[in-house]
C-alpha cells in the first residue's frame, strides 16, 4: 500500500514565492502615476487641468482632469502604493493611472499661495500622512497569502490524518516488545511454574540452534498454547521465552482484532504474519486468544455472516500456510481452553498445551523471593511461613500483596 505523501516546510515555501513571482509578473506591467515637476504642476493648476490633489508630507499626488467624453464618470480615485492583488480590473486601473501624477515637494519651502490658487481652481484638497510602503506591501501581499497557505496546511493536514485513519484499520495492532537489556525477562524471573518452564526450554533452544533439530529432519514447532487460571504468569512465561532466545517478542490481544467493519479481522491476522516472516526468527503472543478462538459450532451465525469466524479461519490458514524452518511461533494464552475450536488445537497449529497452574507452597515462596528481591526486608520476615499461609495464591496475587507491604510500610514511616 503507497504511503500518503508528506509536503515538508520547504514545498509551502516554495508555492508561497512562485505565487508572489506570479502576482509580481502579473501587476508589473502596469505603469505608476507620472512624476511632474513642481513648476509644471504650478502650471496645470493655474490652467485648471487638476482635478484633485493629496498633499503629504514630502510630494503632492494628483489627478488631471478629464477632458475625453469617453472616460467620462471614470472613477478619480488617487493610487499611492502597490495595487492589491485582488483588484484585477486592468483596463480600468490603466486608464487611471494615466491620468495620476506626482510631485516632489521643495524641502524646507513653503509655498503659502499653493492652497489658495488650488481653491480658486477648484481643486478637490486633502491631506494625508503617507503610510510606510514595506507595511503595506506585507499587509496587502504577503499577509493574505500567509494566511492562506496556514489555512490550506491545516486542511491538508486533517485530511492526511482521515486518510491515514480509514487506510489503518486493516494493519495489525501488534506492537514488538523491545527488550531493554535492564528490563530483558529471563526465566530467573519466573517462579513457581517449574514444569512450566522445563517444557517451554525447548522452544527457546529451537530458536537459538534450529540446525541441532532441523538436520534430524525435525520441524520447529507451530504453536504453544499456555494453559492456566489468571494471575498464574502465562504472559511472563512467554516473555522470558522471547528474552532467552533473544528474538522480537509481538505481543496483542485476541480482542485486538475484531472489529466493527467486515473483513478487517482477517486483514489484521494477514498483516501480522507477514511482519512477522520479515522479522523471523520471533514469537506471535496472543493473550486471551478464547476472545478470536470460539469453537464454530458455539457461535451463532447471524445474517449468514459471522467476523469473529472469518478472523478465526485466517488465523489457522496462516499457521498452516508458512513453514516451520521460517522460526515464528505462535504463543497463545487462555484461561478457558474448553471454548476453543478443536481445528485450533490439532497438531501442525498448537501443537503443545502448557499448563501454567497455580504454585504450590515451594513456589509461592520463589515467587515471594522474586518479588522481594527489591524491597527491604525486615530480619524476622520468614518467606516459607508466609507461603504456608497463602494456600491458592497466584503469582499476580503474591506480587500485589509485596507491593502492598511496601506501601503500608511507608504509610507507617517504617
Amino acid at each position: 500500500m503507497d504511503k500518503p505523501v508528506k509536503f515538508s516546510l520547504w514545498y509551502y515555501l516554495f508555492v508561497l514565492l512562485g505565487l508572489l513571482a506570479l502576482q509580481y509578473w502579473f501587476f508589473s506591467g502596469i505603469e505608476g502615476p507620472r512624476e511632474i515637476s513642481y513648476t509644471t504642476f504650478r502650471e496645470k493648476v493655474r490652467a485648471g487641468e487638476v482635478e484633485r490633489v493629496v498633499i503629504l508630507p514630502e510630494r503632492i499626488v494628483g489627478v488631471f482632469r478629464d477632458t475625453t467624453a469617453s472616460d467620462a464618470g471614470t472613477d478619480t480615485t488617487i493610487s499611492l502604493g502597490p495595487t492589491a492583488p485582488w483588484r484585477l480590473r486592468l483596463d480600468r486601473i490603466e486608464r487611471q493611472m494615466a491620468r495620476q501624477f506626482t510631485v516632489t515637494r521643495l524641502p524646507d519651502l513653503e509655498d503659502p499661495a499653493l492652497l489658495a490658487d488650488l481653491e480658486a481652481a477648484g481643486v478637490d484638497v486633502t491631506g494625508r500622512i503617507e503610510s510606510n510602503f514595506f507595511r503595506n506591501f506585507f499587509l496587502n501581499w504577503i499577509l493574505p497569502f500567509l494566511i492562506l497557505m496556514v489555512i490550506w496546511g491545516l486542511i491538508f493536514r486533517r485530511m492526511s490524518a482521515a486518510q491515514n485513519t480509514i487506510l489503518s484499520v486493516g494493519r495489525s495492532k501488534a506492537r514488538i516488545v523491545a527488550e531493554d537489556p535492564k528490563r530483558r525477562v529471563t526465566f530467573k524471573d519466573v517462579a513457581g511454574v517449574d514444569e512450566a518452564v522445563e517444557e517451554v526450554r525447548e522452544i527457546v533452544a529451537f530458536l537459538k540452534e534450529p540446525q541441532k533439530y532441523t538436520r534430524l529432519g525435525a520441524r520447529l514447532p507451530k504453536g504453544v498454547l499456555l494453559v492456566g487460571p489468571p494471575g498464574t504468569g502465562k504472559t511472563l512465561l512467554a516473555r522470558a521465552v522471547a528474552g532467552e532466545a533473544g528474538v522480537p517478542f509481538f505481543s496483542l490481544s485476541g480482542s485486538d482484532f475484531v472489529e466493527m467493519f467486515v473483513g478487517v479481522g482477517a486483514a489484521r491476522v494477514r498483516d501480522l504474519f507477514r511482519q512477522a516472516k520479515e522479522k523471523a526468527p520471533c514469537i506471535i503472543f496472543i493473550d486471551e486468544i478464547d476472545a478470536i478462538g470460539k469453537s464454530r459450532a458455539q457461535v451463532a451465525v447471524v445474517g449468514g455472516h459471522d467476523e469473529r469466524e472469518n478472523t478465526l479461519n485466517q488465523l489457522l490458514t496462516e499457521m498452516d500456510g508458512f513453514e516451520g524452518t521460517e522460526g515464528v511461533i505462535i504463543m497463545g494464552a487462555t484461561n478457558r481452553p474448553e471454548v476453543l475450536d478443536p481445528a485450533l488445537l490439532r497438531p501442525g497449529r498448537f501443537d503443545r498445551q502448557v499448563l501454567v497452574d497455580r504454585p504450590d507452597m515451594n513456589g509461592r515462596e520463589a515467587i515471594f523471593r522474586v518479588h522481594t528481591r527489591r524491597l527491604q526486608l525486615d530480619a524476622s520476615v520468614d518467606l516459607r511461613r508466609l507461603a504456608a499461609q497463602t494456600p491458592g495464591f497466584v503469582g499476580a496475587d503474591i506480587a500485589n500483596v509485596c507491593n502492598e507491604a511496601a506501601l503500608l510500610a511507608a504509610r507507617k514511616g517504617k
